[in-house]
């Protein structure tokens, strides 16, 4: 879809999409779209239920005497309501409109009423954000009855008096949907085709073209270093587990990197603890949070954010065979502490123990946080529409509920305790990687708090939020969501660029 930033006198040929407040008052673009049609708005507003409420759609079709295709107004709410996140759905929603109707160029000239909560540049860059959001497209691998998904918009015209004002607010904004965009395409890739080499190949690709330094650690250098507890879950497979490190230096030299964690399972079927045939539907999405690192560094490196970033991503296979790790063995960490596996299906943590201890000992950030698929506990405490969030610093999980409530990508707290810590107590080993039967996200967050080495961290587990089985959402049109890249590009924006 070609995006382009017009000034109002360049309305062409194709939808005119103009907004209107609660309570029907038609904004300026409307009143002036309702005068070239002969009052075609007027006359339709009567005889409709359109009152403005936000989402709310009105359509002429064919409007006489224009050039226009159809006339389409939209309600934006109360104009105290109207913000960033609201106008990204909005964005949404109308492409989705304009797919439905066949429309192949559109001019969104949506004005902000008095009493927003957002500036016109920014709101002409957050509309389009959010119509770029909804014009992803995973059909690759589709060969027959194409023109079903066929998506035949190519052309969106934002209109607005500050063309060049709402460009440069929309570069930022570009990079990170580039971010998600590459995140989902990882998690929806079928994990025949997505393994840990080949991500550990794309994510060099797409990467080093923007700048950004990557290692790639195989089976036999992290052997050599000691991460026994990554390399035990990927034992079990043909496929060569890989560590990747990327680095954005785009700070001041002598900062302190943040640092980004992702857990990497490219396919999960538990190991040797085989998952029933229908828990392994969707496991290739075992890999989100690798993605979201992936995504987020890209769309730092991309917008050419201020700051010095590390991402790293462990990727492997959890796989039966018979060189599998077998439940009731120890691994031993890189961090030099021992782990008794009781379950292998519970193997993020272990690969997240040893990116962790990596990570910060080679690097000493400001902070870490680490992304995962961690338990389906999570799912069972928040649902679909918050994720979990773990950390020993208040001021960095404060940062990023507020990142979260601004994005829409929403974290909720839980605790961390020893009472919990003592449920992976171990007989025989330093610990075990399973605590029972009850407080299953918790304590594989106590689990990943014992190789935090005096670094401010936080855990987020996305295993609700990373794909979506049901309902789609406006902006998420696909399975594979591409969730924490707006969050932490936010975090990362608003405290940590200098």
């Amino acid at each position: 879809m070609q995006i382009s930033f017009v000034a109002p006198s360049n309305i062409a040929a194709g939808a005119w999409v103009v907004g209107a407040a609660d309570g029907s008052a038609l904004l300026p673009a409307a009143v002036r779209a309702d005068k070239a049609s002969g009052g075609a708005l007027t006359r339709a507003l009567k005889i409709s239920r359109f009152t403005g409420k936000a989402g709310q759609m009105l359509e002429v079709l064919a409007p006489a005497g224009m050039a226009v295709s159809r006339l389409l107004l939209v309600g934006l709410g109360k104009p105290e309501s109207v913000d960033e996140k609201g106008l990204e759905i909005l964005g949404a929603q109308i492409v989705a409109r304009l797919y439905a109707g066949g429309e192949r160029a559109a001019s969104l000239e949506i004005d902000v009423p008095k009493g927003a909560n957002v500036k016109k540049a920014e709101a002409a860059a957050h509309l389009v954000f959010g119509a770029r959001l909804r014009s992803y497209a995973f059909d690759k691998y589709r060969t027959r009855n194409l023109d079903e998904f066929e998506k035949k918009l190519t052309t969106l015209r934002i209109v607005t008096p500050d063309t060049a004002a709402a460009k440069k607010a929309y570069g930022g904004l570009a990079a990170v949907a580039d971010g998600i965009f590459l995140a989902r395409d990882l998690v929806n890739e079928p994990p025949n085709v997505l393994y840990p080499a080949e991500f550990a190949r794309r994510a060099k690709t797409l990467l080093s073209k923007l700048g950004v330094k990557i290692e790639i650690l195989g089976e036999a250098e992290m052997k050599k270093r000691g991460f026994g507890a990554l390399v035990g879950v990927g034992q079990g497979s043909d496929r060569e587990s890989q560590l990747v490190v990327m680095q954005w230096n785009g700070g001041k030299k002598s900062a302190k990197p943040i640092a980004f964690v992702g857990k990497g399972v490219c396919f999960d079927s538990g190991g040797l603890s085989l998952k029933p045939g229908g828990g392994m539907m969707g496991m290739k999405g075992d890999m989100a949070g690798a993605a979201c690192v992936t995504g987020t560094m890209l769309a730092l490196a991309a917008r050419k954010a201020k700051v010095n970033a590390v991402g790293v991503i462990g990727l492997v296979e959890n796989m039966p065979s018979g060189d599998a790790t077998r439940p009731d063995d120890v691994l031993r960490s890189l961090s030099g502490q021992t782990i008794e596996v009781l379950n292998t299906d519970a193997e993020g943590r272990l690969v997240l123990a040893d990116a962790l201890t990596y990570t910060q000992r080679r690097f000493k950030p400001k902070f870490v946080i680490d992304l995962a698929t961690l338990t389906g506990a999570i799912v069972q405490a928040l649902g679909y529409e918050h994720a979990g969030v773990f950390s020993n610093d208040d001021q960095l999980v404060q940062r990023i509920q507020v990142a979260g409530r601004t994005t829409g990508e929403r974290v909720w707290q839980l605790p961390l305790d020893p009472f919990y810590d003592k449920m992976i107590k171990s007989k025989i080993a330093d610990m075990k990687n399973i605590g029972g039967g009850n407080s299953g996200a918790i304590t594989a967050a106590q689990f990943l708090l014992r190789f935090i080495e005096k670094t401010p961290w936080a855990h987020l587990d996305i295993a609700g939020v990373a794909w979506q089985d049901g309902e789609q959402k406006p902006t998420i049109p696909s399975w594979g969501t591409g969730w924490g890249v707006r969050l932490l590009n936010r975090l990362v924006k608003d405290h940590y660029e200098n």
